[in-house]
């Protein structure tokens, strides 16, 4: 998982190099960071929902 990062970096500092403004830069975080929120939202819903279902 480490290495898939490592390459991962290496597209968005290529991406931020061709970028047509500086607002692009942006828009890059947030579409590099989206999956990861997404997960960590779905984890934890799927935790407390189990945990719900757990205590009844």
């Amino acid at each position: 998982m480490l290495f898939l990062s490592l390459i991962q970096d290496i597209k968005i500092e290529d991406k931020i190099k061709s970028a047509p403004n500086s607002n692009y830069e942006i828009g890059v975080f947030i579409g590099s960071m989206l999956p990861f929120i997404l997960l960590v939202t779905a984890a934890y819903l799927i935790y407390r929902y189990n945990k719900k279902r757990q205590n009844r």
